[in-house]
Parts: C-alpha cells; sequence; structure tokens
C-alpha cells in the first residue's frame, strides 16, 4: 500500500489543504494518505497556534468526506518539537508493509539536505513535491536528479495553484470578516463556535485605551 504523509500545522485547516490533499492523492496514486497536524513545528515560529485537539478535529470535519485520507495525532504525543524523520521512524514501525511517499512544496523540496537526519528521511520514504509555481518547474527538476544521486526517490507533480493560506485566514477572523468559502463549512461552524482566532478582548482594551 501507498501511504502519503501531509503534515503542516493546519492553523487553521482550509480549502487549499482539502484541494491539495486531493490532488496529491491522484497525482502521487495513494492508497492511503495520512494528515499529520504538527504539535510544535521546528523551522518556524507558530503564530497564534491554538490547541491541538483544536487543529485535529479541524482535520477530521475537514477530510471527512474524502475517500483514503485519515488524520493522525501521531505528532501530538510528542511534547517536543516534531521533527520529520521522527514522525517517519514512527509511522515505518506502525506500518511496515507500506510505502511511505512524504508530500512537500516546492520551498520544502529545494532544502531537504538541511533537514535533520535527511540521509535516513530518504530510506524511510519517497518525494512527493507539488510543482505550483511553474517558473520553478527546471528548478525542482534540477533538484530532483541532485537528491536522487544522493539516494532518494522522488517524483514531481504538477498542482493547480490556489492563493489561499492559513495567515489569510486568521487575519480574516481577527478583522471579523467571513471565511465562508475559504475554508469547509463545518471548520467555519467550529471556528465560531469556539471563538478561535478573534481578537482578545483585553488587546481590544489596550488598543482603545491608547
Amino acid at each position: 500500500m501507498k501511504t502519503g504523509i501531509f503534515g503542516g500545522t493546519f492553523n487553521p485547516v482550509h480549502c487549499g489543504h482539502v484541494r491539495l490533499a486531493r490532488h496529491y492523492m491522484e497525482g502521487a496514486r495513494l492508497d492511503r494518505l495520512l494528515v499529520i497536524p504538527t504539535r510544535t513545528p521546528p523551522h518556524k515560529k507558530a503564530v497564534d497556534l491554538v490547541s491541538g485537539a483544536q487543529r485535529m478535529e479541524m482535520c477530521r470535519l475537514a477530510f471527512e468526506q474524502l475517500p483514503g485520507c485519515q488524520v493522525s495525532g501521531l505528532e501530538m504525543e510528542h511534547p517536543e518539537k516534531s521533527y520529520t524523520v521522527d514522525t517517519l521512524e514512527a509511522l515505518h514501525m506502525q506500518y511496515p508493509e507500506d510505502s511511505l511517499c512524504l508530500l512537500m512544496g516546492s520551498d520544502m523540496f529545494l532544502t531537504m539536505t538541511h533537514w535533520k537526519d535527511w540521509q535516513r528521511i530518504f530510506q524511510l520514504a519517497s518525494l512527493c513535491v507539488g510543482a505550483r509555481e511553474t517558473d520553478l518547474d527546471g528548478r525542482l527538476e534540477a533538484e530532483k536528479i541532485r537528491l536522487e544521486q544522493l539516494g532518494a526517490s522522488c517524483e514531481v507533480i504538477p498542482l493547480e495553484p490556489m492563493a489561499l493560506s492559513s495567515t489569510e485566514i486568521r487575519r480574516r477572523i481577527e478583522a471579523g470578516q467571513s471565511v465562508s468559502g475559504f475554508v469547509p463549512e463545518k471548520v467555519e461552524a467550529y471556528i465560531l463556535k469556539y471563538g478561535l482566532y478573534q481578537k482578545k478582548s483585553s488587546d481590544l482594551t489596550a488598543k482603545g485605551s491608547r
């Protein structure tokens, strides 16, 4: 079985993530897709990060209608920062018969040899990069050749770009704007129900007193 690993903070998960997952499943011919929310990302600052349990639930709501897609809480079980190599080691133990496929964007693919234990990553999983920027096609193909010379198994699949980010979603919510159509309906309802990403009343008071 070919199993794709789709990781991220998903803070919050949005329609672009769901569309991307569908494209990866079709383009990489995956039998199963594991969506794995990161507890604490090691390479970037987590801004306005809501709890792991809340991000897990939003992912379940977002991906529940996508056949073959499962949401995993694997990285939520670790108190320290989440490193890809550790996640792959755990998945290799959990699914010893599966062929693991690590899904990533072009920026991640082009910096793979800067990752922790990247040689071991190449042993544990193949790499699948989604090419969204046509001007990067040449660089991705050149990097594919370079990484394969270093022992990696790589695949570049075309993706249709969708200009949407979790940062923009959070900005809209904080500004009191609608996110309808930007996030799945059930995710939007969950965000509204629990008041996620809204400007804290203490912040508003502080601004008003200046």
